[in-house]
């Protein structure tokens, strides 16, 4: 006689539910940590600032909403390899991907037509936000030469701050030896803050370095 094979069939593998599938994501989202300027705000911020203002409803502590980083482009008009790297560059500095901005009228000195591409944001919420505003204030600004602080008169007086930028490569992100050139770029952190006075000492207890202007 021959030999025979045997032949085993395989294993079934489990099913998925519905149930399952979410126990399983929400086990993986629980692994991930908690921004520590996320977490500071939630434990100690938020509470310093209903107490400070006497906020009848935790609803209207001052929260950031979001950050908006952003960078012109003026050059851009005659090379558009400038505006690819500042876009790389915004990419590297928020870990996410940088949007296009175009002209919103036309500019015949500065040979800018109406819908060009002329800079380049990033719009940042959430985790991410905390994130980029933690290396922002410990690791960028302290690389600022002769720094002194930053101004505690750039708030628009809706509660917003705008803080502008000389060098990009005060960024870590940022390969001195890869760039183009030197650029500026503007932070912009948008709060709920109903005046400029509780945005302001929301972002002190973030750890804002205001000078003493």
């Amino acid at each position: 006689m021959g030999n025979v094979k045997k032949t085993t069939e395989p294993a079934s593998k489990p099913v998925k539910t519905a149930s399952s599938r979410k126990r399983s994501k929400s086990s993986g989202s629980s692994k991930r940590s908690v921004p520590r300027l996320k977490k500071r705000f939630v434990d100690k911020i938020s509470k310093e600032l209903l107490e400070e203002f006497s906020f009848k409803s935790p609803m209207q502590i001052p929260r950031m909403e979001k950050i908006v980083v952003s960078a012109g482009v003026g050059d851009a008009t005659t090379n558009k390899k400038f505006l690819n790297s500042v876009v790389d560059e915004l990419g590297q500095i928020t870990g996410q991907k940088a949007l296009r901005t175009k002209a919103r009228k036309s500019i015949a000195n500065f040979k800018i037509r109406l819908g060009q591409e002329i800079g380049a944001k990033v719009t940042l919420r959430g985790n991410r936000m905390y994130e980029f505003l933690d290396r922002l204030l410990n690791i960028a600004l302290p690389r600022v030469k002769d720094f002194r602080g930053v101004s505690p008169k750039a708030f628009d007086g809706c509660g917003n701050y705008s803080l502008g930028i000389d060098e990009q490569i005060i960024f870590p992100e940022i390969d001195y030896d890869k760039i183009e050139k030197i650029r500026g770029l503007n932070v912009a952190i948008v709060t709920t803050a109903q005046t400029d006075e509780q945005a302001r000492r929301l972002l002190t207890w973030f750890g804002m370095p205001f000078n003493k202007e």
